[in-house]
């Protein structure tokens, strides 16, 4: 078995070819441009974003040393929330995608009725979703909706590969458009007239695994098989498949997701949500979702903004190289805050500056704000987490990783294979196809991450909480 796995990022593109084993055998990678059109306003070009899997997956193949013919499956994960809107008969985009960090519709979400939005949807009246940004779209083209078409980034790249014949998403990404009926299964009627969508635009909801599509790959014809927003496809990555299970994704925001097992388990309102979660079969699964917001983000802005750093890998080394951050506190609150705040208007602080502060000092705290932000959720979580499985690129980094079993005082487990999100496309993929019996099957072949156990006493650990917390209030104030 053979299954390419397509991971479409916020900054780029992942390809990976897997076997039966769960074992990578060709990666192809590309980065995609972030367009910033005004302050807090965050946009990609989705023909770009299309351009970016042909390539990567050109390159995956390549590097596995096979073609398209020999391929089994393909499986799709995704940034979530992003969104596309395109004309049926041409194919082409009327705007730029609209991405998830985007706050240009809060003044619009600020006068939701959060108690409709979370009862429905298990979410919080918020930017990040899709259903404001469509709504904005929607209000500035001059074509009818019956001519168009939405999706998120899963929805547009299977519009793509099918050549125009299949407009669909998985229960997965309908979840986080705040459009979807969670105990329901479909889109909810009274969402769609609050935001005026006639239903016509919305793409048919498919489950996350099993074939659901043909898709046209370099001239040769691949079932489609396994299709989860990004933050679900890790889950199912590290098989925390049990209630109580949960995992941490480092990207260019942080994710910390909590197994629920079956059944909508409330979570609290307006400060985690609650999320659909794979694996697939009934009854359905939920986890409780902790979404923050800015994580690696702040790295490339230290980066790219500041000059600070010539890379992200640099980051670690510069941090060692001092004993603390001396009193620094970076809140990267650079498009609002996420869980468990969801504070739109809070802006990125640094504080404790002195005479003797350098960039190593803000470097360090750029990465402790990265863990105190993880923290932040598993505080708030319905349910204890006594290990931590962790994935994405920031794991790289040891110092990070000891800090953050440090804070959180909880065993954390580092994926050796940093690609979770794809391979948990991939294995869904083979699942949809049969190569495997079981998610039980998946979870055996999914090997454990190397351990970080907690060394720092309790006491200084409150104290670098006790300092997160005041630098927070003041990002906020």
């Amino acid at each position: 078995m053979r299954v390419l796995a397509i991971d479409q990022g916020t900054t780029g593109t992942t390809c990976l070819v897997v076997d039966e084993s769960l074992r990578p055998l060709g990666r192809g990678y590309r980065e995609i441009s972030q367009h910033f059109p005004k302050p807090g306003w965050v946009e990609h070009d989705p023909e770009e974003i299309w351009a970016s899997v042909e390539a990567t997956a050109a390159e995956a193949l390549a590097d596995a040393g096979i073609s398209a013919a020999e391929l089994s499956a393909v499986g799709i994960t995704n940034q979530r929330e992003t969104t596309i809107v395109w004309d049926r008969h041409t194919g082409r985009p009327v705007h730029p995608a609209i991405v998830w960090q985007d706050r240009r519709t809060a003044e619009r979400c600020a006068g939701l009725n959060g108690e409709l939005v979370h009862e429905r949807t298990g979410l919080v009246p918020d930017p990040y979703f899709s259903a404001t940004k469509l709504e904005w779209i929607l209000e500035r083209t001059d074509l009818p909706q019956s001519r168009l078409a939405f999706g998120t980034v899963d929805a547009w790249l299977i519009w793509k590969l099918t050549r125009g014949s299949v407009h669909a998403t998985d229960v997965t990404n309908a979840s986080r458009t705040m459009l979807f009926d969670l105990a329901g299964g479909r889109w909810d009627e009274e969402l769609l007239e609050l935001f005026s969508i006639d239903p016509s635009v919305l793409p048919s909801v498919v489950a996350s695994s099993g074939v659901l599509a043909e898709a046209s790959l370099f001239g040769e014809d691949v079932a489609i098989a396994g299709l989860a927003g990004d933050q679900q496809a890790a889950l199912f990555g590290h098989a925390c498949f049990e209630a109580g299970e949960a995992k941490v994704t480092y990207g260019t925001g942080t994710f910390v997701l909590v197994n629920l097992g079956a059944g909508v388990a409330p979570v609290s309102k307006g400060v985690l949500m609650t999320a659909v979660a794979v694996p697939p079969g009934a009854p359905a699964q939920f986890a409780a979702e902790g979404a923050v917001l800015v994580g690696g983000a702040a790295l490339q802005w230290l980066r790219d903004g500041l000059g600070l750093i010539e890379s992200a890998a640099e980051s670690d080394a510069l941090a060692a190289t001092v004993p603390s951050t001396e009193g620094v506190f970076f809140v990267p609150a650079l498009t609002g805050l996420g869980s468990p705040q969801w504070d739109p208007d809070a802006r990125g602080l640094v504080c404790g500056l002195t005479r003797g502060s350098t960039r190593a000092h803000l470097v360090r705290a750029a990465l402790e704000a990265m863990a105190h932000q993880v923290a932040d959720v598993l505080e708030v979580l319905p349910l204890q987490v006594n290990v931590l499985r962790a994935d994405g690129g920031a794991t790289a980094s040891r110092f990070l990783m000891q800090f953050q079993a440090d804070l959180i005082g909880a065993r954390l487990e580092v994926s050796s294979e940093k690609e979770k999100t794809a391979l948990g496309a991939a294995a869904l993929a083979g699942l949809g196809i049969g190569a495997w019996e079981s998610p039980a099957r998946v979870a055996a072949l999914v090997e454990r991450g190397v351990p970080y156990e907690p060394q720092m006493d309790r006491a200084t650990a409150e104290a670098h909480r006790a300092g997160w917390r005041r630098a927070l209030a003041r990002a906020r104030g």
